[in-house]
């Protein structure tokens, strides 16, 4: 069975009604004209019993079978149409038994005037919303300070975001590289106008590929002065989930001084984005140990500062701080003079 969209529903709803409105429409306004010709005003009045008469309600000819079978086919019709309308909205509201593959989830949050979105492998984008194409996407809708309305109005997709609550729905892009406009539809604050957003839909390789480098990581090194720092000499390096146990796949990795370039690393083995204890240990007795606590959720680097400052650096602090005393010195001397 082939899945329908969002918009493919709500189309099919509109076409439908619009083919019956203008049926219906072409046949009363027939009837009508046909009607108004046959029993127009003429001098030569001919006696039918069938004529209309001012002020009476017509039967319909034969007993009134006409005007049954007119009542009869309308009711037919409005509740068909009625009951095809709530199967194709039920559809919409859960459409899960449909799906072919398991939908892409997104946390979508409303804040600030602002959207973010997080996946399900706890990348978090800002603004922008990535979605494969053909490809459905569940997405859970709240809000973390007051009500928002999350709407594409080219997707047909509308869900209200309020704070500790959330509401889901769904939707499916059929259109590689289309963009398609998010926008906030409850007067929210004096911004409410500029939260908006985009959505991107990629082809479904490409979205992997997309997904897989959010978690990519830079670490270099750099002197205190600001050079970049190219050995370091052996060194060890482990970057551990804060919540590994929670996990069926072991979020701890391990890098050694072989896995550097000119002290660099990028790391893309990371499957999973939240917050990881970093440490970064040197045999050197040159450089001390580096602990890091780091929230990973989308590419990012981070430069340490290894040394310590220059013995002239030194010097000067400290002769600040022997000036500052003097200071104070001085002040207490003059008090004291006054007493």
């Amino acid at each position: 069975m082939q899945v329908q969209t969002r918009v493919d529903v709500f189309e099919s709803i509109f076409q439908v009604f619009l083919a019956l409105g203008t049926l219906v429409g072409v046949v009363v306004i027939a009837y009508t004209l046909y009607n108004a010709y046959k029993y127009r005003d003429t001098d030569d009045a001919k006696a039918d019993d069938s004529l209309p008469t001012l002020g009476e309600l017509p039967t319909g000819g034969e007993g009134g079978k006409k005007l049954f079978l007119s009542f009869g086919i309308s009711a037919i019709i409005v509740i068909s149409l009625v009951i095809w309308t709530y199967g194709m909205l039920l559809y919409v509201e859960d459409p899960q038994d449909d799906f072919e593959e398991e939908p892409v989830d997104i946390e979508v949050v409303g804040q600030g005037f602002a959207w973010s979105f997080e996946y399900e492998n706890g990348a978090v984008e800002r603004g922008t919303m990535t979605v494969p194409e053909d490809h459905p996407v569940a997405i859970q809708v709240t809000s973390g300070d007051v009500w928002h309305t999350f709407g594409i109005s080219d997707l047909r997709v509308k869900a209200d975001a309020i704070p500790g609550e959330y509401d889901e729905t769904w939707f499916i892009a059929d259109d590689a590289d289309a963009e398609h406009e998010i926008e906030c539809f409850e007067l929210c604050g004096d911004q409410h106008t500029q939260m908006d957003g985009t959505v991107e839909v990629l082809p479904e390789d490409e979205f992997e590929t997309w997904l897989d480098e959010r978690f990519n990581l830079e670490i270099s090194f750099e002197d205190p002065e600001g050079e970049p720092i190219n050995e370091t000499g052996p060194l060890t390096l482990e970057l551990v989930h804060q919540e590994n146990d929670e996990f069926d796949e072991d979020l701890a990795y391990s890098y050694t001084e072989e896995d550097f370039d000119n002290d660099t690393i990028t790391i893309e083995d990371i499957e999973q984005g939240g917050e990881y204890d970093l440490v970064i240990e040197f045999e050197e007795e040159e450089f001390e140990t580096i602990e890091d606590e780091l929230s990973i959720t989308s590419p990012s680097s981070e430069t340490y500062t290894l040394g310590e400052e220059d013995e002239e650096d030194e010097e000067n602090d400290e002769n600040n701080e022997d000036e500052a005393n003097g200071e104070e010195a001085d002040e207490g001397n003059e008090e004291g003079g006054e007493d």
